[in-house]
């Protein structure tokens, strides 16, 4: 069975079946899919406790912006976690491999070995001892530039796995695995960010940046982005290295 997010609707109907405030979970890496799925979440009236997993990036940039964007959209708590993947290596992200200009083929130098599975781990982890019914993740299965676990099947698996592998999921209360932006692309994800309120000049996408902070506007990461936002008719507010944006 492929992975299908509940209707808001059912969410609400399932969380108000429970005692205790409504609350969730949000996966935030400072980058604008997860700032855009932290507005989701806050729209729908939940108290989101937003969780940043410092994994040994090369750059921190991505950490700053991810401290910015929770205050701006009112988190009500942000937790910055350290797991030191950069240990385990075999990403250009967290080791010395340079940085591809062009897309490739299969899957690409930039994937993080088994990323999102951890990360998810640990937010569900939190989540239980939180309370929530909820865990958000801002992947999307359309611009996902090949990483495995960015798609529905994935996704749909782990929460099985989230299911038997927890108390909460093993006293009949399981802890949703909610993905809102599975079905957008980057234009999408950006016309509904700027409807929410999101300040895309604090968030970060940018695989090699310089010291300053500033994107590069070459790496593949970045190239998707300034597409996005031409095919969503707007400007892209981040900083950018000078011709960073031809």
């Amino acid at each position: 069975m492929l992975f299908k997010p509940l209707p808001v609707a059912e969410e609400v109907r399932l969380s108000e079946q429970k005692t205790g405030p409504r609350e969730a979970v949000v996966l935030l890496s400072g980058g604008m899919d997860s700032a855009t799925c932290l507005a989701v979440a806050c729209s729908e009236g939940l108290s989101c406790h937003a969780l940043t997993i410092d994994y040994g990036q090369r750059h921190h940039r991505e950490l700053q912006a991810a401290a910015g964007i929770a205050a701006s959209l009112g988190a009500s708590e942000h937790l910055v976690m350290r797991v030191e993947l950069d240990r385990v290596g075999g990403s250009a992200l967290t080791g010395d491999m340079p940085v591809p200009r062009r897309p490739a083929e299969g899957i690409p130098v930039t994937y993080v070995p088994a990323r999102n599975l951890v990360f998810l781990s640990l937010a569900v982890a939190w989540a239980e001892v939180l309370g929530a019914r909820a865990v958000y993740i801002g992947v999307n299965q359309v611009d996902y530039s090949g990483y495995p676990d960015c798609r529905g099947e994935f996704l749909e698996a782990f929460r099985q796995a989230a299911r038997a592998g927890t108390r909460a999921g093993s006293e009949g209360r399981q802890i949703e695995i909610r993905a809102p932006l599975l079905d957008l692309d980057k234009p999408g994800i950006i016309r509904l960010g700027s409807r929410l309120g999101v300040d895309f000049a604090l968030t970060h996408t940018c695989y090699d940046p310089d010291s300053a902070g500033r994107a590069c506007g070459r790496c593949p990461a970045c190239r998707l982005r300034l597409e996005g936002f031409r095919r969503a008719g707007l400007s892209d507010p981040a900083p950018y290295q000078p011709g960073g944006r031809e």
